[in-house]
């Protein structure tokens, strides 16, 4: 073990940030770049663009689950996570040299549309980010004691990736997307590949005391998960809905199950939030936290993803007298101000601010700052500097987003099955990211006023900031 490893420095950070920053580069490419690409080189409608970005939450469905699993028990490299680190990173390299020659891939393999090979595609890209990103944030918590420790990894780790988060839309905004692409698969490989080998794993996880399990092999079954992830089955029972609704091309009028989805969803969640750990045992109280934080977080990810891939269409349609160019320069620039702040706040002003008031409601506030900002670009979004000043306020909600809810879920759970729940964990993400993917994108596909987008983003985050409120905070330990 180095010993800024066993001392905890700063530069022992910045190394265990970087492989989460290699993934988190490769999101932004995708991010900037994949929408663009669809719109103005393949000329995808947008519905069908919005079916290529649902198979990415497809991908993390199962890839983050089982990758978790299987690195909780598994020791090979020299590490637990490691292994699944170099192979997320190589195969995330070359899946980003595919996107730009996506036609060239389909016509050398003699198919006549491109629909299915870009699914194929960006499902294998989002793949190789997902068997990384459950390991790159894992690992942190298996280095790092509890406590004010861990969060001050995660915010590096937020503010290493934001960092290159900006480099990522300067490059689209500078040059262009294509330059970013094959930027970004060189710094991929470089990022995953080298600073794993500087980071030595424990050989064992502790398990929380209390636990009914062997440390050395964590136990798993289908059933816990599912009951771990109860506040989540509303999005569940959608997303299979709507997956098998696209695959066999049915067109159903009304919107029944998509009410009584969000019934559900919105049931099960007030469930959760209510409950009360008090006179629970440990584990008890740890799974009733767990769920708290899932229906919280679950709405963010609603908001974040209808933007992350409907903000070209939002453009479109403020500004139709730009062309593609300057459209694409447009969204590049406004995420690069979003990860330009989300960059700067983790660990200048969020970690000692958690510190001071406690993680949760730290991330509240910064959730409801998001909301509003939201509701700014509805009002205000007219110009491309309107459109920059609002993404600067949605940042705050963007740094808090990717950094505090890890070190505020991996306080919650048996440590010996870590990997396991930060797969979980990720359910609240991709789970209404296909929401945003597929129910969202018929929506907004079939409304005339996009302002819709930033209307379901603002509604989407005011709900999350009040489940926020509800979520019980931990005592941090130095």
């Amino acid at each position: 073990m180095l010993d800024i490893q066993k001392r905890l420095t700063n530069g022992f950070y910045v190394i265990l940030s970087l492989p989460a920053t290699a993934m988190g580069f490769a999101l932004s490419v995708q991010i900037s770049a994949l929408s663009f690409i669809l719109s103005t080189q393949y000329h995808l409608e947008i519905e069908d663009i919005g079916l290529v970005w649902a198979a990415g939450p497809i991908a993390g469905i199962i890839g983050q689950v089982l990758i978790g699993v299987i690195s909780d028990n598994v020791w090979f490299l020299n590490g637990r996570r490691r292994p699944f680190i170099l192979i997320g990173g190589i195969l995330a390299a070359l899946m980003l040299l595919a996107l730009p020659n996506i036609g060239v891939i389909a016509e050398g393999m003699g198919v006549d549309g491109i629909l299915g090979v870009a699914i194929a595609v960006a499902l294998t890209l989002d793949l190789a980010i997902n068997i990384s990103f459950n390991p790159t944030r894992s690992v942190i918590a298996d280095v790092t004691p509890e406590g004010k420790a861990r969060t001050k990894g995660y915010t590096w780790m937020q503010t290493i990736s934001g960092t290159f988060g900006v480099l990522a839309y300067a490059v689209g905004a500078i040059w262009d997307n294509y330059v970013l692409i094959y930027t970004g698969a060189g710094l991929v490989l470089l990022l995953s590949v080298l600073p794993v080998f500087f980071i030595t794993e424990p050989r064992s996880l502790k398990a929380e005391e209390g636990a009914e399990h062997d440390t050395k092999t964590p136990g798993f079954s289908a059933l816990e998960a599912l009951l771990a992830i109860r506040p989540l089955w509303g999005f569940l029972l959608y997303a299979v809905y709507g997956i098998v609704l696209r695959a066999m091309s049915l067109d159903i009028e009304g919107y029944l199950v998509e009410g009584i989805c969000l019934a559900l969803t919105l049931g099960l969640m007030a469930q959760a939030l209510m409950k009360s750990e008090t006179g629970k045992s440990k584990a008890e109280a740890g799974q009733i936290g767990f769920q708290k934080v899932l229906a919280a977080h679950a709405f963010t990810w609603v908001g974040v993803q209808t933007m992350f891939v409907y903000m070209f269409s939002y453009v479109q349609y403020r500004m139709p007298e730009l062309g593609p160019t300057d459209m694409g320069r447009v969204v590049s620039i406004s995420f690069l101000i979003l990860n330009a702040v989300a960059a700067v706040l983790p660990a200048t002003i969020l970690e000692p601010l958690a510190s001071r008031i406690g993680r949760v409601k730290t991330h509240m506030a910064c959730i409801a700052i998001m909301a509003a900002g939201y509701a700014g670009m509805v009002f205000l979004g007219f110009t491309p500097l309107l459109i920059y000043a609002m993404m600067g306020v949605l940042g705050v909600g963007w740094a808090a987003t990717v950094s505090l809810p890890f070190a505020i879920m991996s306080q919650k759970v048996d440590q010996a099955k870590m990997g396991l729940y930060m797969g979980l964990f990720n359910l609240s993400v991709v789970l209404p990211q296909l929401v945003a993917s597929l129910g969202i994108g018929q929506a907004i596909g079939a409304a005339e006023n996009k302002n819709l987008v930033f209307i379901l983003c603002a509604a989407s985050l005011g709900i999350s900031a009040l489940g926020w409120v509800l979520v019980k905070e931990e005592q941090q330990t130095e």
